[in-house]
């Protein structure tokens, strides 16, 4: 390769990287923070996981976080990075899923099928299941292009 052909290659790469730098590196397009509480019976809710399900599946797109100590960061197409603008609607769950049998019975590093399956349907719920679908938990939120903060106080 001749120098004027590698420099070419060069500012060609170059003008990728900073096209690429410049749509936040994924081509998926701006995101923005999103992070909260959960609370039930005046309570953190220990763990779990929290969904936001655009209302336009069509032009949405979801994002999700785990919930610690009643905390939470979404994501979604990477670690905490947040959530595209738009309405959605809200599924969380929380179980407390005993994996006993899953342990005693592993094998290479990972658990038996069956027995996970019966672990989580055996699984302790820590909230009601109605919030475990976007069609019954009632919670919706507007993710806005900013930093968003959406804290959710369960009920019975």
């Amino acid at each position: 390769m001749n120098g004027f052909t590698r420099s070419l290659v060069l500012l060609g790469g170059l003008a990728l990287l900073v096209t690429a730098a410049g749509c936040g590196g994924d081509g998926l397009g701006k995101r923005y923070p999103v992070s909260g509480t959960i609370t039930y019976k005046g309570e953190p809710v220990p763990h779990g996981n929290i969904f936001f399900v655009p209302d336009d599946a069509n032009t949405g797109r979801a994002a999700s976080g785990s919930i610690e100590e009643g905390r939470y960061r979404l994501s979604t197409a990477g670690t905490n990075d947040g959530a595209f603008p738009g309405s959605y609607k809200i599924r969380i769950i929380a179980l407390e899923v005993d994996n006993t049998q899953v342990e005693a019975n592993m094998q290479g590093g990972s658990g038996r099928q069956d027995d996970v399956i019966a672990a989580t349907q055996a699984a302790q719920k820590l909230i009601p299941a109605k919030y475990e679908l976007e069609t019954t938990s009632g919670l919706t939120a507007t993710v806005e292009e900013r930093s968003n903060t959406f804290d959710f106080e369960l009920t019975d």
